[in-house]
């Protein structure tokens, strides 16, 4: 175990919590002087706990967190804050890299919300924790016991079955650490199913003896593993012999004192009492400083004869909650019962600002005192939504959950559960029927009670009259009840239509068999036909197209070996560059996250759309810590996009996650041959979900939705042709070579390796995305508030430059800096436009232009940075955006 708790030294409350204990109180003295229980630790631990007695035969005491937001109502701020602050020193340990590639485990019920705050700090991992409510048609990926607890069985149950595999960090987190029995069966369990090599244990509290913690540092050497831990202070609990038999002895005598037996607590009607002093909190979710400060629990009136408020007059018993619409986002999960990820982190923080403020629109106007109650395992969703609240109304609000823990109530200030709350379970509970809990609620003087649960527990036993709301409606004048819907997995998406077809189709080429890629940044949907001749000299091939005796795709240019000066200019441009792309990666991969799936299945256009795949994959990694996978298809003017590849597609995934991915924009050819050939797919094979708009790098054209830019700026990619795109040439469609269940082909340049610079343009992008981050968020901002709606100005432009230059053909103008330089390495070139001081991005169409004699003519006012007109001698003629013909 890294580091060893060392033995701690006993300590007396110094400064004890305010509220619940009252002032000069600290609220496990009653436990404490009955029981003889000692804590023993950091001078910190008395204002982060109090002490109470269970109502659970295996053990007597409970320590009851002022922090956690689960049975002591406290600042949301100071909640969310302790969580976050844990999460980033686990971030300092681990660093940034190994920080990337964890994952946060929490502990269902009490450490739910815990977890999530501390995978926020964390910022790059994604979260999942532990559950007691099955879900049908969820596979489990791993469970353990808790052998302490009331309820002991804990089930793992993923939506992505892959969260859990891997060798980054696997970060725990629970409440508080008693005996580690918790964590080392959860160790053993998923270390024998997921093997790694380190572990990170993450709690408010460690109260774990010496012997205890040795025998985890014992077990981790055993495994082979790396254990460390971080928790925000630590101790042990000093108990004496014979504390079970007493505290159930005291629990009994208490118990059958109880005013309803069950209900309300011993020594006082707590429903009257109210609380007139409170912690203040952090001015915003990143005062973490504030938050470690700031402990102090809040429900009761302070000791020594403090003045008690006026309790707020109550309702009667049965009279309905009003309900809150808050318009959860569609799809976003409501927790992390399935995994929750930064990408969902990011769509929450969207959504968070409006929905908090229909919750302070529902509020009563008068309202001083309100208290956000999340539900059960159910505590990060109402833990945020109190947090926005608390920074948009004036009246103080307070955060704490229900829960199926059984726990003693004793109204005295040295007592940590003031008071309870007793109500049906109503959520149909796997584990049947039985008693649920709010505590500290009653006596709170609250004067509006927010009950945030989930759809799953909107029953009729919730609205029953002795179900939950009624109960708060006893003690508060107004409950509202919001309710966030039960994310529940999708299964996986086979339609029956195109399984025996694609059970013919072979599996993606990847590197290094195809491709300079790695394996796992691309899957290449096509066929290798590298043992066929296919190259034919330009001006052949261009004769051949614009005669009408060959397409395009039947044959491949001879592959440009480009001059030394040549290659100069491209890594000029790079290294120009790349800040400029790193952003618009950055840009187009964050909207596609917030706006087109949060899951994307990138699925580039083979090949200028591949290299820009990639790197929105690489983005995801970075930023999100998401592996999103990514293939590559072929699409071919006049022939549509690759039927079988979408029908493999639909076969392995979701169509609605797909989001097709190109380098840029022109005239936007491409953009209308894909919709026109989706809608021709969902005609012949019935499989329906395929978006069809496209994710661009550049939009120079206005042509689509989702870019990272709209400036027509040389992206290096396209300066080289395979070179830059993992040795892979332009694919191929020839019906000889392509049969009805075959993906298109393409050839892999085995022998360009020496040539080869895929990697490094890559790599030099992605080095510069940590200096891009911040300027990314901002942008994204900016894009998700603009109009976006493509204007197709970048048609009308080609409509225009092909008459004013006699061409009668928009297939032979094309836009921008990435198509012009097409055209100069593989047609028949006639003339280049370039837009007057465009500089350093055409530099290398000036260049190329040179070495093939073709004439550059700068233009004033033109719309885009150059315009490459291909020699127009053998033109056919061409559909304008009209849909007529154009003719010479």
């Amino acid at each position: 175990m890294n580091p060893t708790p060392t033995p701690p030294t006993p300590t007396h409350p110094p400064n004890p919590a305010r509220g619940a204990a009252g002032a000069g109180v600290w609220s496990g003295s009653w436990v404490a002087e009955r029981l003889g229980v000692e804590l023993a630790g950091d001078d910190t631990l008395p204002g982060l706990l109090g002490l109470a007695l269970r109502r659970n035969p295996k053990r007597a005491h409970l320590l009851v967190s002022n922090v956690l937001g689960k049975h002591v109502p406290q600042s949301p701020a100071v909640v969310y804050g302790h969580g976050v602050a844990l999460g980033r020193r686990v971030r300092e340990l681990l660093g940034d890299e190994e920080a990337m590639a964890a994952v946060v485990l929490g502990y269902a019920e009490t450490a739910t919300g815990l977890g999530h705050s501390v995978a926020d700090g964390l910022h790059l991992a994604p979260y999942l924790h532990s559950t007691r409510r099955p879900v049908t048609g969820v596979a489990r990926a791993g469970g353990f016991e808790e052998s302490h607890s009331h309820a002991t069985s804990h089930l793992l149950l993923p939506e992505d079955p892959a969260l859990l595999v891997g060798d980054g960090p696997l970060v725990l987190v629970d409440d508080e650490f008693s005996t580690g029995n918790t964590v080392l069966n959860t160790i053993r369990d998923l270390h024998e199913r997921y093997p790694r090599r380190r572990y990170v244990v993450v709690a408010l509290v460690d109260m774990r003896s010496p012997a205890d913690a040795a025998r985890l540092a014992d077990f981790a050497g055993e495994i082979g593993a790396r254990v460390d831990l971080v928790a925000a202070a630590s101790g042990t609990v000093r108990l004496p012999a014979g504390v079970l038999e007493k505290g159930r002895a005291l629990v009994a005598r208490h118990e059958s004192a109880a005013p309803g037996g069950t209900d309300g607590a011993t020594d006082a009607d707590s429903a009257t009492t109210a609380e007139n002093t409170t912690a203040v909190g952090p001015t915003g979710p990143d005062d973490v400083t504030a938050a470690e400060n700031t402990t102090e629990p809040d429900a009761f009136p302070a000791a020594d004869g403090a003045p008690e408020p006026v309790a707020p007059e109550r309702t009667d018993r049965g009279r309905a909650a009003g309900r809150i619409e808050l318009r959860w986002p569609h799809g976003l999960p409501d927790g992390g019962r399935h995994g929750f990820t930064p990408a969902h982190r990011a769509r929450l923080e969207r959504a968070l600002p409006a929905m908090a403020a229909r919750v302070a629109e529902a509020l009563p106007a008068d309202a001083r005192r309100v208290l956000v109650l999340g539900f059960e395992e159910l505590m990060y969703a109402p833990l945020r939504l109190a947090r926005e609240l608390e920074q948009v109304v004036t009246a103080e609000v307070r955060y704490s959950t229900t829960t199926r823990s059984p726990v003693l109530a004793v109204d005295d200030p040295g007592y940590a559960i003031r008071s309870r709350i007793v109500f049906p379970a109503h959520d149909d509970p796997a584990d049947g029927p039985g008693e649920r809990y709010a505590y500290n609620v009653a006596g709170g003087g609250f004067d509006a009670v927010v009950a945030v649960v989930d759809s799953a527990a909107d029953t009729p036993e919730l609205h029953a009259p002795d179900g939950l709301l009624a109960r708060l409606g006893e003690h508060t004048p107004h409950v509202l009840l919001a309710v966030v819907p039960s994310y529940v997995p999708e299964p996986l998406y086979v339609p029956a239509s195109c399984e025996e077809r694609s059970a013919m189709l072979s599996e993606p080429l990847r590197g290094p068999a195809f491709s300079s890629y790695a394996p796992d940044e691309v899957g290449w949907l096509l066929q290798d036909l590298s043992d066929v001749t296919l190259e034919a000299p330009t001006e052949e091939r261009e004769e051949a197209i614009q005669s009408g005796g060959a397409h395009y795709a039947e044959s491949l240019p001879v592959e440009y070996q480009p001059s030394e000066q040549y290659q100069e200019l491209f890594h000029q441009a790079l290294d120009a560059s790349a800040v400029r792309l790193a952003r618009a990666v950055g840009v187009v991969t964050e909207t596609v996250i917030a706006e087109r799936s949060p899951r994307p299945v990138l699925v580039s256009l083979a090949r200028a759309g591949t290299p820009v795949g990639v790197l929105m994959r690489r983005w995801a990694r970075f930023r999100h810590g998401l592996d999103v996978p990514h293939y590559a298809v072929s699409i071919v003017r006049g022939r549509g996009i690759d039927a079988n590849a979408l029908r493999w597609l639909a076969a392995h995934h979701d169509p609605r996650d797909v989001v097709f991915v190109d380098g840029w924009t022109g005239k936007g050819a491409i953009t209308r041959e894909l919709a026109n050939a989706l809608r021709e797919f969902e005609e012949s094979d019935g499989i329906t979900g395929f978006a069809p708009e496209i994710a661009v790098l550049a939009d120079p054209g206005s042509c689509v939705r989702t870019y990272g830019t709209r400036e027509d700026f040389l992206i290096p990619s396209a300066c080289l042709n395979s070179t830059v795109s993992g040795l892979i040439s332009r694919t191929v469609l020839r019906a000889d070579l392509v049969g009805p269940h075959d993906y298109h082909g393409a050839k892999f340049y085995r022998e360009l390796a020496g040539s080869d610079l895929s990697v490094a343009f890559l790599d030099a992008v992605s080095a510069r995305f940590s200096e891009v981050a911040d300027p990314v968020a901002a942008a994204v901002k900016e894009l998700a508030a603009a109009d976006r709606t493509p204007s197709w100005a970048g048609w009308a432009a080609v409509e225009r430059i092909s008459e004013e230059y006699g061409i009668h053909d928009v297939n032979l103008v094309k836009p921008g800096v990435g198509e012009t330089t097409r055209v100069l390495l593989r047609r028949v070139p006639w003339k280049i436009l370039a837009r007057a001081g465009a500089g350093a991005d055409v530099e290398h169409v000036r260049l190329l232009a040179e070495q093939r004699g073709v004439p550059v003519e700068e233009v004033d006012e033109l719309p885009y940075t150059c315009v490459g007109l291909i020699h127009p001698k053998y033109t056919r003629g061409a559909t304008g955006a009209d849909g007529r013909a154009v003719t010479v």
